[in-house]
């Protein structure tokens, strides 16, 4: 004691012992969930196994986490001049707005094709994502319909100026079921920031992730990742649950 005392030391620091953790069931469902989703970051993968019901501290799997050098590099952010972007409103209710655009990629052996994507703005749901070689306005019309016979016609639309959405096809169902396409501005992609959103992760879980040696595998792996993204990818901005977890609670 008159040691300790000596030293300033308190004496239950001194006799202090610390417990060593046994991490062997952390390690193995941290790395099970990181190689099903492997572009899912440290509080994306913190959030789900607070989801599946494990009570591990934050600060633990964080440790864990750098210690199986899982961290992913992140990228400089470049000086861009100050913006003032149109606050998105989002819908009080499913179907009031969707959301789409249009993404291209290339295949193994470099045939291109592009990919059309439809959300729900309430949830932030991906109602579907229709691939091909090509896609026309009429094909455009022809697959809303087919999302349309499960979920029903919103009361609007959100999307680019694009030549498929300019054109007359679209314009016309439109006006046939009573929906409003409303065209963001041109050179303007953050006013439809909700599935330019959608776009970058598609991009980075899918497209960026795989070699695709046909369309069919295209469509396999997106119908698949689609699942995922509804019913276990939490959302920031939909207080960490999942779209259909919002969807049911709303």
């Amino acid at each position: 004691m008159l040691c300790c005392q000596a030293a300033a030391l308190s004496r239950t620091a001194y006799y202090y012992q610390p417990i060593r953790c046994d991490d062997t069931e952390l390690i193995d469902t941290l790395l099970a969930l990181v190689d099903t989703h492997p572009r899912w970051g440290f509080p994306k993968c913190r959030k789900r196994l607070r989801t599946l019901g494990h009570h591990w501290n934050h600060k633990r799997i964080y440790r864990v986490y750098l210690q199986l050098k899982l961290n992913m590099r992140r990228k400089a952010k470049r000086r861009l001049p100050s913006r003032h972007p149109l606050a998105l409103n989002v819908p009080p209710t499913l179907n009031v707005c969707w959301s789409m655009d249009f993404m291209s990629d290339v295949l193994q052996h470099g045939h291109r094709f592009r990919t059309f994507n439809v959300m729900d703005d309430f949830n932030r749901e991906v109602l579907g994502i229709d691939i091909n070689s090509g896609i026309t306005a009429d094909r455009v019309t022809r697959y809303l319909d087919q999302i349309a016979a499960w979920r029903g016609y919103p009361e609007r639309i959100r999307c680019d100026n694009g030549p498929e959405f300019t054109a007359h096809e679209l314009a016309a169902w439109a006006e046939h079921h009573h929906i409003y396409i409303d065209f963001i501005k041109p050179g303007k992609p953050y006013q439809n920031g909700y599935v330019e959103r959608l776009n970058r992760t598609y991009r980075e879980d899918v497209l960026d992730l795989y070699l695709f040696s046909n369309l069919d595998e295209v469509r396999q792996i997106t119908d698949d990742w689609i699942q995922l993204y509804n019913h276990e990818r939490p959302h920031d901005g939909l207080n960490d649950m999942t779209p259909i977890e919002y969807l049911n609670v709303a």
